[in-house]
This record gives C-alpha cells, structure tokens and sequence, in this order.
C-alpha cells in the first residue's frame, strides 16, 4: 500500500476538498498528526467559524441582556428565519416548507401526529428491517398510542435472502400489493447501517399511489447527497445537522413539509407559542393563528446558541455547494472503495454497501468476519490514528465527508486495514 501514498498526495492537490475550513482533532496513534477522520456519518467535525460566531451571539447576551431580542447584530426573534432559506436550499424546498427546530426523533412525533392516521384497514406503518433504532421505537410507539400492536402495524421490509440491502423493486412491488393497508411510509434516506442511498421519488410515487403518506428520515441524507424533496412531492421529512452538517452534537434538526399539507385546517397538530403568525405572537391571545408554513410546527421559541453552529453550517453549504460537493464526494468514496478492495481481496473483510455510486453516498460499511467491529475500530485509532465507528457486531462504518476528507486519508484507512487485519492466506 505504501507506494500508493504518493497518488493520494498527487490527487489531494488535483482535486482540494476544504479541509483548511475545519478544525481536525490530532491523531491518537500512528505516524501522523493529524486524524485520519472518517466518522463524519456519527458527528461532523466542527467549522472553525463556529467558536468565533457562537462567542459573538453569546457576547449579544452580555451587552444587551433582553434587549438582544429584537437589538442583538442577529436579533433572536427573529434569528429562526435566518436558517430558513439556506435549509430550504440544502434538501429542495421553499422556505415556506422547511423549519429548524428540536431534535430529528422528537420532530418524527410531531410529524407523525399529522400524518399518521390509521383508519379502518390502513393502519400499517412501513419501514426498512435496518432502520435505526429511534425511528424504530417512534414508529412502535405511534402504534401503541393509537391502540394498536406494533409487532403486526409495523412492516420491517428486509433485503432478499442472502442480500445486504434493500431494493427498490421490493419496496415497490409491496406497496403495489399491500398498499391498501398502509397508513405510512417512513424509510432512511440512506440507511444508517449499509449507506445504501433509497430511491426517494420512486419509493416516494409508489407510496402516494398506493394511499399513503410518505415520510423520510434523512439524517444521513442531507449534506450527503442533493435532494429535491418538494419536486419529488414528499410529504413531509425530518434530518438531524449534527453529522454532515457540522452543527455540533445534539444540535437542532430540521422539517419538511410539502407546500400542498401547510394552511390544511383539518391536519391536526401539537401547537405552542412559536406555532402562531409571528405577527400575533405578542398579542398573547387564548387561541393559536398557526401561518401557513412549516413554522406552525414549531412549539417553543428558538434556542439561539443552538441554533447559531447550524446558521454557521448552511452558510458554508451555501458557500461551496451540494452540487460539488456531490461530485467529489463520488470521486473520494470511490478511491476509497478502490484501496479497499484492495485489502479485502485476501482478508476477512467485506463491503456491504452498494458499488454503484447512485445508490450511495459518502459511507463504505465494512463487514468484519473475524473479532469484534468495536476491537478493530479501537486499533485503528489507537495504533493508526484513523476514527472510524462500529455499529456491533461486525459493522465498521467509513465515511469519507467530500468537505473535510482527504484522499490521503482514505490511503491510511486502506494501510491500517492492511497492517491490522491479518490475511486469510
């Protein structure tokens, strides 16, 4: 592997990513400074302009104390709106449709108080076998709030029988079958586990011809791949902004709801202070005057020093642009894939998520035949200063984020596999 270094060295300099944009943590092993950091999918790495404008909004609050509501250089009334349009940009949708606000799972629940409806016969939820736990758990706790069992509402749709991921045929075929019985369609983006990249308008058209509502979870869909939600008439969708994003950990998510669903007066909904026309707000009135937005989702009043890494985030995205970023990200994961197959060749070792670069975005997850996911990814830390993440078992997950990732880190994810895993030979 070592007289490959060069190339990675050569590429770096042909095909720049913005590295120099982020603070990289030092490496804690290996013969390198600086980490090998490929665990972008699990919590991005911090921009350095973040500390600068978070200290700025926090110095608001020393300066002008309640005044900074409407005084501040980014007034808080108001500071919501100023992630409003970047957000709507980032996953194809007007600012009228897209709302930042709470947490991905908590925002599920919102969501699916107005869109999960079961009646009659058309009471299942749908979901892919491999979703992460917390939808999980929403979607069985949404059965279960509306009286009904879990084990028989919700349909785990599984790959094929000796398959890793699901195809979009099979998640057709279904709905064209037992759509009837399908109250909502609720499936990963790109799916935690394998990185496979759903078909979202085909899954998206099948599900609203069958009846249902559709719904997407794109926590590791946005920033990662370009969307078109609005085009590809969703109805609604919820993200996280702490992993490709670059917001911090825990950091606010964000909503969609399709433009056709805002001013229903029939769509019920949990409502609070922020939920009315801003206009209204102070009159302090008994009843809500929910606008004609995504913004009649939202409850509290806007946590500012939350919201203020992810302002800092979408401005970068602005900046640099999901179309290039898509394009590099094809080529870095591809090198990547390319190094480790490599290494797989002769090792107990296998790559699970999709070759075909449509159907992925910037994560290879790696089957481990042999010990422990957890063990390999510690050495890999400990003895290469490479960060990856493991989801046990046997799943070692590498994301090579097209903003911050180099080419020469993804020739030290290759060596330390290499100089970790023994062969099969």
């Amino acid at each position: 592997m070592r007289s490959d270094e060069q190339e990675a060295h050569r590429l770096d300099k042909a095909d720049p990513g913005h590295r120099h944009l982020f603070l990289v943590p030092p490496a804690d092993g290996g013969r390198y400074p600086e980490a090998a950091y490929l665990a972008g999918n699990s919590l991005g790495l911090q921009p350095r302009a973040t500390r600068r404008e978070l200290l700025a909004d926090l110095d608001a609050w020393r300066r002008l104390g309640v005044e900074g509501h409407l005084a501040a250089e980014r007034p808080w009334l108001t500071y919501h709106e100023l992630l409003t349009a970047p957000a709507a940009r980032l996953v194809g949708a007007s600012p009228a449709e897209t709302v930042v606000m709470n947490s991905l799972t908590v925002n599920l629940h919102l969501l699916m108080v107005s869109f999960y409806r079961p009646a009659a016969q058309r009471t299942r939820i749908v979901v892919e076998d491999a979703a992460f736990p917390s939808d999980s758990y929403a979607v069985r706790s949404q059965a279960r709030f509306h009286g009904l069992d879990p084990d028989t509402t919700v349909v785990r749709l599984a790959p094929r029988p000796g398959e890793e991921t699901l195809r979009t045929r099979d998640v057709t075929d279904f709905l064209a079958a037992e759509g009837d019985t399908v109250a909502l369609v609720l499936l990963g983006g790109v799916n935690y586990l394998t990185g496979e990249l759903m078909d979202i308008p085909a899954i998206t058209a099948a599900g609203r011809a069958a009846g249902a509502v559709v719904g997407w979870d794109l926590a590791h869909a946005v920033g990662n791949v370009p969307l078109a939600l609005h085009d590809w008439d969703v109805d609604f969708a919820a993200w996280c902004s702490y992993k490709y994003l670059n917001s911090g950990p825990g950091a606010l998510a964000g909503v969609f709801v399709h433009q056709r669903h805002l001013g229903d007066p029939d769509l019920p909904r949990f409502e609070g202070w922020w939920s009315t026309e801003a206009t209204t707000r102070f009159e302090m009135a008994p009843v809500s005057r929910p606008p004609a937005t995504a913004e009649a989702w939202q409850i509290s009043n806007p946590p500012i020093f939350a919201m203020g890494p992810v302002r800092t985030s979408l401005e970068l995205f602005d900046s640099v642009g999901m179309p290039a970023l898509r394009a590099r990200s094809v080529r870095l994961t591809g090198y990547l894939h390319r190094l480790i197959d490599e290494v797989t060749a002769d090792r107990p070792l296998t790559v699970i998520t999709p070759r075909d670069p449509d159907r992925r975005g910037c994560q290879l997850s790696v089957r481990v035949g042999a010990g422990s996911a957890a063990e390999l990814t510690k050495r890999l830390r400990h003895e290469h200063g490479v960060v990856a993440d493991a989801r046990e078992p046997d799943i070692v997950r590498f994301a090579p984020v097209p903003l911050y990732s180099t080419y020469h880190d993804c020739w030290r994810v290759a060596e330390a596999l290499a100089a970790t895993v023994e062969t099969t030979s």
